[in-house]
């Protein structure tokens, strides 16, 4: 049996003194199974109450059935934003007590040495192409402020993003996944002054994507990546298809303030076609 955050908090008004309705704790099998055991004592009828027979009782009963030796550590563990494993166990004795993020963060890439801090000391991010770092302390990690950090949508463009530096001459760029999907990089992303800028497929889904989750949360500090030859780029290998399936998604124009994706839109409008993202890997660059 787990105790959920909802009645531990009951039982600890309980052990305080506190008499509560038996109607917003009946049907609970711990509940049930306390007042049975007479642990619990259920007065009255039409609006009968709970109240708790011994404080010191209490205690050996959730220490000898529930595993949780401190009712109160219990609950500032359930409360918690950030635990782990190990902290499962002391106050509960089960490691699955609470779902706990093993891993958090999102995974970086480069194709020049990046500078930034974490946890407030120096450290440079390596291009190693065939592996990427992956940042779990997000919290505390801070690129230079003259880094564009750059979203790649698509697994295969963050692969290979040295073949694709061609694109952002004149910026230094450092390139984040939001795998595994999580919000820890919006997170991240709003506590960095940082520019942001999207690089995903030319369509309303990648259009979507970045008003809803980076432009909605990063305001002007966000921008979507339009290549200049765009309109090229959609006549020769845009796809009908994407235009068709994904029309549904097409924001309003006249609704719009970011003009690059105004002009994006108009364009997908005119040639009815969208347009994937990896098409902008360069296959002559090692």
């Amino acid at each position: 049996m787990k105790l959920s955050l909802h009645i531990a908090q009951k039982l600890l008004e309980l052990s305080q003194g506190q008499k509560l309705p038996f109607s917003g704790l009946r049907h609970n099998e711990i509940i049930s199974r306390m007042e049975a055991d007479g642990i619990l004592i259920r007065h009255g009828r039409g609006r009968a109450v709970y109240s708790m027979r011994d404080r010191e009782a209490f205690s050996e009963y959730l220490k000898n059935h529930l595993g949780i030796p401190d009712l109160e550590k219990y609950l500032e563990f359930l409360r918690a934003e950030t635990t782990t494993r190990a902290e499962s166990i002391n106050v509960a004795s089960d490691s699955k007590i609470k779902r706990v993020r093993t891993f958090k963060g999102f995974p970086v890439n480069c194709y020049t040495f990046i500078e930034a801090t974490l946890y407030g000391k120096p450290i440079t991010i390596e291009p190693r192409p065939g592996s990427f770092t992956f940042i779990h302390d997000f919290e505390t990690f801070i690129p230079a402020p003259h880094i564009t950090v750059v979203g790649v949508e698509n697994p295969e463009n963050f692969r290979f993003v040295e073949r694709q530096q061609y694109l952002f001459s004149g910026i230094e760029t450092l390139f984040v996944n939001r795998y595994p999907q999580s919000g820890d990089l919006v997170k991240w992303l709003q506590g960095i002054s940082n520019h942001y800028l999207h690089y995903g497929d030319f369509d309303f889904a990648g259009i979507a994507i970045f008003l809803n989750e980076y432009k909605n949360n990063l305001g002007q500090r966000a921008r979507f990546f339009v290549p200049d030859n765009i309109d090229s780029l959609i006549q020769k290998f845009g796809k009908r298809s994407l235009y068709s399936s994904q029309l549904h998604q097409a924001p309003n124009i006249t609704t719009l303030d970011d003009l690059i994706i105004a002009g994006l839109v108009s364009k997908l409008h005119l040639y009815k076609k969208g347009l994937e993202q990896e098409i902008m890997i360069r296959s002559d660059i090692a």
